[in-house]
């Protein structure tokens, strides 16, 4: 009796295209479940963005509701020609890169403690992470604050031996010093938020690749560089993204510690004093406007700068 081997029956779809049909149904999938909430944050978001915008053509002030007048691109004008601006944008922007560079150094450090731990430990060392995260921005700032405070702060009596700090230090009397705590309360407060996010990026790391690197001898700087991070530069994106989007619209350490004086002014401080403070409609709305479009920019900026592939780091080729 002669026996044939039979070859499976072909479904007739190659490999790349079931990933395609694959992908297309988890993308079918993501839009269902997050359609409804997409919908709602486009639907609360789109109508003051469209409304500052609106606001920001005509010379409007809230003591005149009544008079308001188109006057085109005037109030950019304004605000463009005016160093107050440019002041305030120099300083966001350095308090944007100095914080997100310090936090990811830290937080990628963080990242690996959590990950290196024993198992016994994870659950203790994420919940201790996450307190700083869990305060609230205000309550932050204001124990900042009081800790610098030179009638009532201890930072100055416990540090009097280090170079540079004594008993009479007004740490907010200058614009350095200030910047420096305004940013030392972005960093404690934030860093665990970034540790998470590089958390979830090193499960995503082949322990094989690891392990190969260390028998062909790789040091741990080289299995830093050629290993882990190449690995995870979609979880690095998005936390530099997130952070640095959220480090632009800096406000309440800021207004809290110093309300913006020796030069410590931010661009939203500055929408709020125009628009808040001096009632000016139109000209608070063109400086938010400008605040939106450079918060795109660092969008574009993050993504080009990055050049993750998406759908490589779901593992389709």
């Amino acid at each position: 009796m002669t026996t044939t081997s039979r070859a499976p029956a072909s479904t007739g779809r190659s490999p790349k295209t079931a990933r395609s049909a694959r992908s297309r149904d988890e993308a079918r999938l993501g839009w269902l479940l997050a359609g409804p909430a997409f919908v709602v944050m486009i639907a609360v978001t789109i109508y003051p963005i469209l409304q500052a915008f609106y606001d920001s053509l005509f010379s409007y002030r809230l003591t005149a509701p009544d008079d308001q007048a188109f006057n085109g691109g005037q109030n950019y004008a304004v605000v463009l020609s005016d160093p107050v601006f440019w002041q305030a944008l120099l300083v966001t922007t350095v308090i944007t890169i100095v914080t997100v560079l310090v936090e990811l150094v830290l937080g990628f450090a963080l990242a690996l403690v959590m990950h290196r731990a024993v198992k016994a430990l994870r659950g203790v060392l994420r919940t201790a992470i996450l307190v700083p995260y869990g305060i609230i921005t205000v309550v932050s700032a204001f124990a900042w604050f009081y800790a610098f405070d030179i009638s009532s702060g201890f930072v100055n009596h416990w540090f009097a031996w280090l170079p540079g700090i004594d008993e009479d230090l007004n740490w907010f009397a200058h614009q350095g010093t200030s910047l420096f705590v305004i940013m030392a309360s972005e960093i404690w407060k934030t860093t665990p938020f970034i540790s998470l996010l590089l958390l979830a990026g090193l499960a995503q790391v082949p322990t094989e690749l690891e392990e190969a690197a260390q028998v062909d001898g790789a040091t741990w700087w080289q299995r830093l560089q050629r290993v882990l991070i190449p690995n995870m530069r979609a979880a690095i994106m998005v936390a530099v993204l997130f952070r640095a989007l959220d480090a632009f619209r800096i406000f309440d350490n800021v207004f809290i510690m110093t309300n913006g004086a020796n030069g410590t002014t931010v661009l939203s401080l500055l929408a709020y004093r125009t628009s808040i403070g001096r009632l000016e409609i139109g000209l608070g709305s063109a400086i938010s406007v400008l605040l939106f479009l450079c918060v795109i920019g660092i969008c574009y900026v993050a993504i080009k700068l990055f050049k993750v592939d998406l759908a490589g780091a779901r593992g389709e080729s």
